[in-house]
């Protein structure tokens, strides 16, 4: 962080599939060693699928599972007097989208067998219907914020 100035947020340019910046995060989160061909090529072969599954709009239901997975509230850790609590703040909407997406990954990678392009098809299709293992990750973390909220008074 600089010690003065603001550095300002970088637009990211939409994909040329969708013409979706939100998919263009998404490939970027999902590229390993800049390997950029291949991660599109996962992200669009496993939209194809659930454009096959689904029989609808691969974007919106896309969209619909970040809606889903994103958190409204989560907990930081703040340090009062010698103890450290788990204060609930509320989450800003770029760092919501940036969790969903961290999250929709992560429980797409860890599903056993198959190809990386069915597991993530898979997990959006779950996280699009309200279940899978993101978006057990999103209440475990409002539960987390509800079960803390007496700490709330702590937000700095």
């Amino acid at each position: 962080m600089p010690r003065r100035g603001i550095i300002k947020k970088r637009k990211l340019k939409p994909d040329h599939f969708y013409n979706s910046t939100l998919i263009s995060k998404f490939i970027n989160a999902i590229m390993k060693k800049g390997k950029r061909s291949t991660a599109e090529r996962i992200v669009y072969d496993s939209m194809e699928l659930v454009k096959q599954k689904s029989k609808e709009d691969p974007l919106k239901i896309f969209e619909k599972a970040i809606d889903n997975v994103r958190p409204l509230i989560e907990t930081k850790s703040r340090r009062v007097g010698g103890a450290t609590y788990q204060v609930p703040i509320e989450v800003a909407l770029h760092r919501s989208n940036s969790l969903a997406i961290r999250w929709i990954l992560r429980y797409s990678r860890e599903k056993s067998g198959k190809s990386m392009v069915e597991k993530l098809s898979a997990e959006i299709m779950d996280a699009a219907n309200n279940r899978g293992g993101s978006i057990k990750k999103r209440e475990d973390t409002h539960k987390m914020a509800e079960a803390n909220r007496a700490f709330a008074h702590y937000k700095w």
